[in-house]
């Protein structure tokens, strides 16, 4: 490669780690939490990817930017991602959709990244050791900077508990607008991507979305016939508001977690979640429908894993898992139409493996006729 005239960039780990490379993107500095997406392509989705707000990105595959940026490939409208590494970056994009290279977009929206580093290396560090937060310094340093770089990891807030949605969510409703008479579904957006909406609009809902701490009565007031919880960034134990409404709204409505909504489900009816190792970020992760026996190739970005036998009373059946390493994908109530995936359904990676997902959340929606149920008691371990 040729990167010896390329302005210089070094990434220090909290645990002292320290790699050399070369800067791209916004001329500066960035900390964050250090995670691996497995992904071919798509970086352009993962940038803008709310759920990946407060962290640094490191793609897998080598070869970064060539194709450019689209503004129709946005998944929000700003990017979330504190940082991006990789192993060569492309400054040329060939791709007749590009409105912007991918060094621009970054300088626009003041992403820092690196690139030249030995990406194999820091990832089997995090497959091996689990997520650690770094510092991305652009220009030379010297030891003593180092040595500053680090500490500055160490001190850096970490992500668990904290109750990140506020920095993510809309601060205030909005509706799509529908031309055909459409079941009202109301979203809860907790950090949600622009594909989950439109493929709610395409499998025949009218879609109404909802800041994070909409309260449950506000939610109901807008008569709904379906709800849809939404992905989103950090640990899922941080907004406990949400845990409350879940739990107050779970049986009066048929119910359609993702990712993170998913989590919220379990820790709403009083399961526990646990943190991954390293998480699962990445577009061609196997997960075994274990109601039909197929296997379905998925995307999926997360840090944080729901514990099915956590939750109280038997309310819960697993019927999506990992194969890579048996945790759960996605489970359905007993008693209500409320289920929810782990993955995200929404990506394509399969290209279409998960469209029946929101076909059949539609079908319930369809099928409702009422607030009818009231929620069982919360029962504790």
């Amino acid at each position: 490669m040729a990167l010896l005239n390329k302005p210089r960039a070094v990434l220090a780990l909290e645990d002292g780690t320290v790699y050399y490379g070369y800067a791209f993107g916004h001329a500066g500095r960035t900390v964050g939490e250090i995670v691996f997406n497995t992904s071919m392509t798509g970086y352009q989705e993962i940038l803008t990817d709310p759920s990946y707000h407060g962290q640094i990105v490191t793609m897998t595959y080598p070869h970064i930017g060539n194709y450019g940026v689209s503004v129709y490939d946005m998944e929000s409208n700003r990017p979330y991602a504190r940082g991006f590494i990789v192993r060569e970056f492309s400054r040329a994009a060939s791709n007749h959709r590009a409105n912007q290279d991918l060094q621009s977009f970054m300088e626009q929206h003041r992403i820092v990244g690196i690139e030249g580093i030995d990406t194999r290396a820091l990832t089997r560090r995090l497959r091996t050791g689990g997520v650690v937060k770094g510092v991305i310094q652009h220009g030379d340093v010297t030891s003593e900077q180092e040595a500053e770089l680090i500490a500055a990891a160490r001190e850096h807030a970490d992500i668990d508990g904290r109750d990140m949605t506020p920095e993510v969510t809309t601060p205030l409703p909005y509706a799509r607008p529908t031309f055909k008479a459409s079941p009202r579904v109301v979203v809860i957006d907790f950090g949600i991507k622009h594909s989950i909406v439109y493929k709610l609009e395409q499998a025949g809902a009218e879609v109404i979305v909802v800041p994070a701490q909409t309260t449950p009565a506000q939610i109901m007031a807008l008569d709904p016939y379906g709800l849809v919880l939404s992905n989103g960034p950090g640990d899922p134990d941080g907004p406990k508001y949400a845990h409350d409404t879940v739990w107050q709204l779970l049986g009066l409505l048929p119910t359609y977690g993702i990712c993170m909504g998913h989590q919220l489900l379990g820790l709403a009816v009083g399961g526990r979640t646990f943190k991954l190792k390293h998480g699962h970020h990445g577009a061609n992760t196997p997960v075994k429908n274990v109601l039909t026996g197929e296997v379905e190739i998925t995307s999926q970005n997360h840090n944080y894993a729901v514990d099915l036998e956590s939750i109280p009373g038997g309310q819960f059946r697993a019927t999506h898992l990992n194969l890579n390493d048996g945790t759960l994908e996605g489970m359905a109530h007993e008693r209500y139409p409320v289920f929810s995936v782990q993955y995200h359904p929404e990506a394509s990676p399969g290209p279409h493996d998960a469209n029946y997902l929101f076909r059949r959340f539609i079908d319930e929606v369809n099928a409702f006729e009422g607030a009818a149920a009231v929620p069982q008691p919360r029962r504790t371990v």
